[in-house]
């Protein structure tokens, strides 16, 4: 796992996160902050896991304003981070979440926290209220971490090479399943 000298080294010289904030930069993790853009499914449908499609719901794409947003107990939306990321092909990285919120019962992540070498762009969050309380969520406020892994060499097929298939290369905002 890197330390901090380490991830900053890579945001400077490699611009590994932008923005850089030196102020979220942490023990041997970085912290990133919630974006604006919101996306929730709304209807009384279902989702078809195999393929993705959605029957009788649809999602709605929106932007919180500075009062933030309510989510309410078991409600789920698809939130993003307003750092991008370009992940070098010799590191490998993991989105979690902040403690602090855990304790609150705000889950940022639910099973899409690995970042595979070679991915560019901004990390869509699972965030899913788990308390019995509605929770108020703010852009801008510090919503998980990263954390970075150093491979010890490039990996032969990256993230977004042709033969993979990569679905979410270059995403921006909250992404829907493809």
């Amino acid at each position: 796992m890197l330390n901090d000298s380490d991830i900053r080294k890579l945001c400077v010289d490699r611009h590994m996160i932008t923005p850089f904030d030196e102020t979220n930069l942490q023990p041997c993790s970085y912290d990133v902050t919630l974006s604006k853009s919101i996306v929730r499914y709304f209807g009384r449908g279902e989702i078809n896991a195999m393929d993705h499609t959605l029957r009788d719901l649809e999602y709605i794409r929106f932007s919180m304003n500075d009062e933030g947003y309510v989510l309410d107990p078991n409600e789920f939306i698809l939130g993003s981070t307003n750092e991008g990321v370009t992940i070098p092909k010799n590191i490998a990285a993991r989105f979690e979440g902040k403690s602090s919120l855990g304790r609150l019962g705000l889950a940022t992540h639910v099973t899409a926290g690995f970042i595979d070498p070679g991915f560019t762009g901004d990390i869509t969050l699972e965030i899913k209220n788990l308390n019995n309380h509605p929770i108020r969520i703010f852009p801008g406020m510090r919503i998980g971490q990263l954390c970075f892994f150093d491979l010890h060499d490039d990996v032969d097929r990256a993230y977004g090479s042709t033969e993979l298939g990569s679905h979410y290369q270059h995403q921006s905002g909250p992404t829907t399943s493809r």
